[in-house]
């Protein structure tokens, strides 16, 4: 008997192990998922009474997740709200659109499916994602109920996390909401407690370590970013040097022009005096001598004068 019992609660052991082993189904959305959850958070009411939170089981291949549900009045919750729903406090004054006669508080914590569903790349969770859904309670067997929208008119819902992990040092907690559609909105955490106007699902996280440098990374970091600043100014040093000596060559080479032209004309001028204009012959007397056609006076010998 006390082998068969051992053999037993080795066999049960092992199918827990693999029970909590299992993935997390991949054809389930998160949206999918809180209709899902709602219904097996409505089967926890066999005999409903109205303010009593109910624990409810979840599904078989969602093992580690836990539920709860309540029922209550719509205007008796918003006069005197919830002071106690697990991690959530409710206050007074919650106002729920649509308006429903009664409505069906639905508390959700996804433990360690929390990063599967909603996946933050860049952080870490410290705390399991918890939701707080609200629901219409007029048919507790329905199943896939719309989702009741809830607004904190006076003081914000507070979530206190019971299941925070230790915080590494150094580094910022945030709290981080998330919408019907998934969207991530992250606020500073005041004392491992979260604050929020309306329904969703929340949780606390921190920067990755793994997206974080470490300090020999960083300071090759930084070796590489001196390093590129130096290149940088040497860059921009040659450019300036290499500019100036370009524009010097330019200013000598504008000044040889110059005086290449200047000399040169001068040569032409000296040539043009060198050559000069040949003078034409004319017979004087018995003399051949050299005459300009500018002279005015014709050249007469003395000896026509005597004539």
């Amino acid at each position: 008997m006390g082998f068969l019992f051992s053999l037993q609660v080795l066999l049960f052991l092992s199918l827990s192990q693999k029970l909590s082993a299992q993935p997390p189904p991949t054809n389930v959305t998160s949206s999918s998922l809180d209709a899902l959850l709602q219904d097996y958070s409505f089967r926890a009411f066999v005999r409903p009474r109205t303010g009593i939170l109910y624990d409810a089981a979840a599904p078989s291949n969602f093992t580690g997740i836990k539920l709860a549900a309540m029922r209550l009045r719509s205007g008796s919750f918003r006069k005197y709200g919830v002071s106690s729903l697990k991690e959530f406090t409710i206050p007074t004054g919650v106002v729920v659109k649509p308006y429903v006669t009664r409505l069906v508080l639905v508390y959700q914590n996804l433990a360690n499916y929390s990063q599967f569903y909603y996946p933050l790349p860049g952080y870490d969770y410290v705390a399991p994602v918890l939701g707080l859904l609200a629901y219409d309670a007029k048919n507790l067997s329905a199943v896939n109920l719309p989702e009741l929208e809830l607004t904190a008119l006076n003081d914000p819902i507070r979530i206190g996390f019971t299941d925070l992990e230790r915080i590494p040092q150094g580094s910022g907690a945030k709290c981080v909401s998330f919408d019907s559609r998934g969207k991530a909105t992250f606020k500073d955490s005041v004392q491992n407690t979260c604050e929020t106007v309306n329904q969703g699902h929340f949780s606390v996280v921190v920067k990755s370590v793994a997206s974080a440098p470490s300090p020999s990374e960083g300071r090759k970091k930084k070796k590489e970013e001196r390093s590129e600043d130096s290149a940088k100014t040497w860059i921009i040093v040659g450019s300036v040097v290499g500019g100036l000596i370009l524009l010097g060559l330019l200013v000598c080479l504008v000044m040889r022009c110059r005086s290449y032209k200047k000399d040169e004309k001068i040569r032409e001028m000296e040539r043009a005096g060198e050559t000069g204009e040949a003078l034409r012959m004319t017979q004087v007397g018995e003399t051949r001598a050299p005459t300009a056609t500018t002279t005015r006076t014709q050249p007469m010998l003395e000896t026509e004068y005597a004539a």
